[in-house]
């Protein structure tokens, strides 16, 4: 039980753990050291630090919390209508996909979480450090939590710097030594976090501007092999042009995008193709 969505895991509490370390670290050991709290700049930098933790602490409470999209019970395909979705089939034998452990039909997009123990909309991954999968309902608030972390970071990063190279009044209180040990602490974990981070956040934006999930970029990869054995080309069928796969995602109204709200287009159970014909155009 222990290690289903929604409960509380030793990854989760270790994200907790590594968030209030380094705030108390920028933010009470830091600032204090470089800009002092009772300037006006060091107020400024610990009260925009505490904004961007609250953030941080908010869009993770939401992408652990946030369902990632369930697949309807009774789902069945509508392979009759002639105008709806592009229908995913099976690489062998060409039937419709369906999932013998939850016994109902895959939508487009949705696989089988092994973990989760059922089928997820849109599914990107499993992640670990939410104990949730990313899926449609909340991979815009997972990836708005990843922006903000990568922001806090580098920013702790610094202020943990600019405390390093000031020059400390020699008579500095005797708790420099522990103050000085916190900050080598925090900076050993910062580094290779803030550089993961970033990695990561950089792979989830080469894949919203294709309109892919880490899932189908593997899939992607295969499929073109094939077809480029066979004399083809492939072309990603959801890749709608960067604008449309950025409304797709993060929602039409761009001044909400970097709110931890959930406003993706479309209810994960049909998506727009490369294939489908633009409102805009008139029929023939």
């Amino acid at each position: 039980m222990a290690g289903r969505p929604g409960y509380l895991t030793l990854p989760i509490f270790s994200v907790l753990a590594a968030i209030g370390y380094v705030y108390y670290t920028a933010v009470f050991v830091a600032v204090p050291r470089w800009l002092g709290l009772s300037t006006a700049a060091g107020v400024a930098n610990a009260a925009a630090f505490t904004a961007l933790a609250a953030a941080c602490l908010a869009t993770y409470a939401v992408a652990v919390r946030r369902d990632p999209g369930r697949v309807p019970p009774g789902f069945v395909p509508d392979v009759e209508d002639a105008e709806g979705a592009v229908h995913e089939i099976k690489r062998k034998g060409g039937d419709l996909r369906y999932c013998q452990k939850c016994c109902h039909y895959k939508p487009p997009r949705a696989h089988h979480c092994r973990v989760c123990k059922r089928c997820v909309l849109k599914m990107d991954h499993h992640c670990i450090w939410i104990n949730n999968c990313v899926g449609h309902e909340n991979y815009k608030i997972f990836l708005v939590f990843v922006l903000y972390a990568v922001v806090a970071s580098f920013y702790a990063l610094i202020l943990i710097i600019g405390s390093v190279l000031h020059s400390v009044p020699k008579d500095e209180q005797s708790g420099s030594d522990s103050a000085r040990t916190s900050i080598i602490i925090c900076g050993v974990i910062l580094s290779p976090l803030a550089l993961a981070l970033a990695v990561l956040l950089g792979w989830h934006i080469y894949l919203i501007i294709q309109n892919k999930t880490t899932i189908e970029y593997h899939e992607g990869v295969r499929a073109m092999w094939l077809a480029e054995k066979g004399g083809d080309l492939y072309h990603h069928p959801y890749d709608l042009g960067v604008y449309e796969n950025l409304i797709s995602v993060l929602g039409p109204n761009i001044f909400c995008w970097l709110c931890p709200v959930s406003n993706t287009v479309g209810n994960g159970l049909r998506y727009c193709t490369s294939y489908d014909i633009p409102i805009s155009t008139p029929p023939m």
